[in-house]
């Protein structure tokens, strides 16, 4: 499914969707994990694959700069977006045991934010609000 609305948002926009575009976007969609590159190109080589570093940093750029994968910074790794059909500011939820993120989006903290650089007359460039901790399948696997 999300490389079906990958291709589509990559039609209507003009940009190339190349097939190693369309991999990276895949093997990062394969888990709820956030995945590292140096993951991917091992990935990639199992598939057959011959990419180098540069050329999948180069991938990842593309498919962020479309707002198909957002940058996991505390991790430096990528996990795919559920809306990539517009802007809009997400928060992640970083399960510290089994690294699992879930993307959130919590419009009245965004504003919350928004505020409080406006009154530090700070511009925001970009935004990204990481909270960890242990996710709902993790804190009933402890507690059992």
């Amino acid at each position: 499914d999300a490389i079906v609305r990958a291709i589509e948002i990559c039609e209507k926009r003009g940009v190339r969707f190349t097939e190693l575009r369309k991999t990276v976007l895949g093997l990062v969609w394969s888990g709820h994990e956030a995945v590292k590159a140096y993951d991917l190109l091992d990935q990639l080589a199992a598939l057959g694959g011959s990419a180098k570093p540069p050329t999948v940093y180069r991938a990842l750029e593309f498919l962020m700069d479309q707002g198909l994968v957002h940058k996991i910074e505390s991790l430096n790794a990528y996990i795919g977006c559920p809306h990539p059909e517009g802007d809009h500011v997400s928060q992640f939820f970083i399960c510290d045991t089994c690294g699992d993120v879930e993307e959130a989006n919590l419009p009245d903290l965004e504003i919350i934010i928004q505020l409080q650089a406006k009154k530090n007359g700070f511009i925001i460039k970009r935004q990204t609000v990481e909270i960890r901790g242990q996710c709902q399948a993790c804190c009933s696997k402890s507690a059992a």
